[in-house]
């Protein structure tokens, strides 16, 4: 209950946000380990395992104060691969390089 006075968040919406992402995250984790085992591409399942890891600290984002800085860093991170991937399978329809499909 110590999120209010900290982040200015209501506790409750955070937790429950935090709790309901458990499965999801725990599915798109078996996704991502599935698609490694099979050498596929691991570009969505990474994005959702991690978009569901930092789900309740969006709701931070959106409408708390003194936000740690790992979860900004978290989402530049995700946004950089998303980036990077998408740069690679371009790069790889197109003929211009070697790209990995990963």
């Amino acid at each position: 209950m110590g999120l209010g006075p900290a982040y200015g968040v209501n506790p409750i919406i955070f937790g429950s946000i935090y709790v309901g992402a458990i499965p999801f995250f725990t599915l798109s984790l078996g996704w991502l380990i599935k698609n490694i085992k099979k050498k596929q591409s691991i570009v969505a399942p990474v994005l959702s395992t991690g978009f569901f890891f930092i789900s309740a600290y969006l709701y931070l984002i959106l409408v708390g104060k003194n936000i740690p800085v790992w979860v900004y860093v978290f989402i530049v991170l995700l946004v950089l691969f998303g980036v990077y991937s998408t740069m690679n399978k371009v790069r790889k329809a197109t003929g211009n390089g070697k790209a990995e499909d990963r």
